[in-house]
């Protein structure tokens, strides 16, 4: 077993756990290191250089995922072959990956501290349940589970989220009105189809830019209407010429704004003033607030059948669980049983299966309540430690969702660095930061610098450590 006679520097501009993963990586590619060579364990490692474990264990994640190292249960670490591998060579701040003759940049950069808006805590997720529900299913299986399956989607699954939804979310449907799909992406090709080429949609600016990008690759002509405190202002969706509207009323991703029920009824009756409006409600993570009620749906509102309610259970549940939902309007409903009855479901009926059963046997409430409280704490935890912050910086987004912003008090000027410049410091520290000039569809002129810092993945200790590390560099 080699020792790895790393020697640290302290006053490096890499941290520590990249100096150990630099040191390692490159005694692997020199050859120094050579295939099936047994590594120090993560704890011996750690005392040796005087550094915590998680310090190595960082190292050593980020060179198992690029595949240096490989992990053998009851045995440790050891060297992988790299023999036939393509080949690596250092650019600055980049890795170039040369393949059949060509070559593309990828980023180098890992963090200690990411504080992603989109991540989830899945450390609390409960596999054991999960395991036992489906080795049930699978034992209790026939040929009926495996033929294709309603298009829409399991009836079962869709009367059990028309009961959770109008108990959760006040939220008005029947099982008919539901389409399930794997991931929003899917349900959003399919309301291409469903209300058609020609359409003008009207979103929040900033807004989610994924589904602007996938309604940009429908050509769809995209109007960026702004915000006030209530959410998008209907002044200027009336002057867009849009058809529909697409919103988050109960938690705007990025800015955290709830939209008022008095917006609310704006916006319903801008729908309302013409034929052929709609409004596109994405409720992508409603679960989560942490002070008063929750906020009922906009759908729950609506009695002219003007909302078009998109869910996800990727955030309450898993990412990885891919199963979304869609609830139309009577009018559209025809019209998609007209043109889209041949797509089938892109949900496996056995994943259908386990999730009602989870939903319906109270695992998924208990679930929730459990990761409510978990998210609460490290939200309030944030807050605290964000403090000190206040005299700079103004802290807005709390008390629901996954992620606070932070917006620096000063306008962009010659005395004020740049949200970039803020970035790059926080990089520097092994501090990964989100902006929040890339939510925007259209940018505005003198925004104020802003980040999105999200807790969800992080573990409380990570959540204090990162944000003072971070005060180092932005006080």
């Amino acid at each position: 077993m080699n020792e790895l006679t790393i020697i640290l520097q302290s006053d490096s501009s890499d941290c520590l756990y990249q100096q150990i993963y630099e040191y390692i990586k490159s005694e692997i590619k020199t050859g120094k290191l050579r295939e099936d060579e047994k590594l120090p364990s993560t704890r011996s490692l750690a005392e040796y250089l005087q550094v915590s474990r998680s310090t190595v264990n960082l190292a050593y994640e980020q060179l198992l995922s690029e595949g240096y190292i490989e992990s053998k249960p009851q045995k440790g670490y050891f060297v992988c072959r790299l023999e036939n591998l393509i080949q690596l060579k250092a650019v600055t701040g980049k890795t170039t990956i040369e393949e059949n003759g060509s070559s593309r940049k990828i980023p180098n950069q890992i963090y200690q501290y990411d504080f992603s808006p989109n991540a989830a805590n899945m450390r609390e997720f409960p596999f054991a349940t999960w395991k036992k529900i489906t080795r049930n299913i699978l034992v209790d299986a026939n040929s009926e589970m495996f033929a294709l399956g309603s298009p829409q989607g399991d009836p079962e699954l869709r009367e059990t989220i028309s009961r959770y939804l109008f108990s959760a979310r006040g939220v008005n449907c029947s099982p008919k009105q539901i389409i399930i799909g794997a991931g929003n992406d899917y349900l959003l090709m399919l309301l291409e189809k469903i209300l058609g080429r020609h359409v003008r949609i009207a979103m929040e600016n900033p807004s989610y830019k994924r589904a602007y990008r996938i309604f940009d690759s429908f050509a769809y002509e995209i109007s960026a209407v702004s915000m006030d405190e209530s959410g998008m202002r209907v002044d200027e969706l009336e002057q867009s010429g849009a058809d529909v509207a697409y919103v988050m009323p109960s938690h705007q991703y990025p800015t955290g704004v709830v939209m008022p029920i008095g917006r609310r009824m704006e916006l319903l009756k801008w729908a309302i003033n013409q034929p052929g409006r709609y409004l596109i409600e994405d409720d992508y993570d409603s679960e989560f607030r942490y002070r008063g009620k929750p906020i009922p749906a906009f759908q729950s509102s609506d009695k002219y059948g003007k909302v078009i309610y998109i869910g996800t259970f990727s955030k309450s549940i898993a990412p990885a669980i891919r199963v979304s939902y869609m609830i139309l309007p009577q009018p559209l409903l025809e019209i998609y049983r007209e043109k889209c009855y041949f797509y089938s479901s892109t949900v496996s009926r056995i994943d259908q299966r386990i999730l009602n059963e989870f939903i319906k046997e109270g695992y998924f409430e208990r679930y929730l309540n459990k990761m409510r409280k978990i998210y609460k704490e490290k939200h309030d935890l944030m807050l605290e430690q964000l403090e000190p912050f206040r005299n700079k910086f103004i802290i807005s987004g709390e008390n629901a969702g996954l992620h606070v912003l932070l917006t620096c008090r000063k306008k962009r000027d010659s005395s004020v660095i740049s949200e970039k410049e803020f970035i790059d410091q926080a990089n520097q520290a092994g501090i990964k930061v989100y902006g929040l000039s890339d939510t925007f569809i259209k940018p505005p002129k003198g925004e104020r610098a802003t980040f999105l810092l999200g807790y969800a993945a992080l573990e409380k200790e990570e959540i204090k450590e990162g944000l003072e590390a971070l005060g180092r560099m932005w006080l």
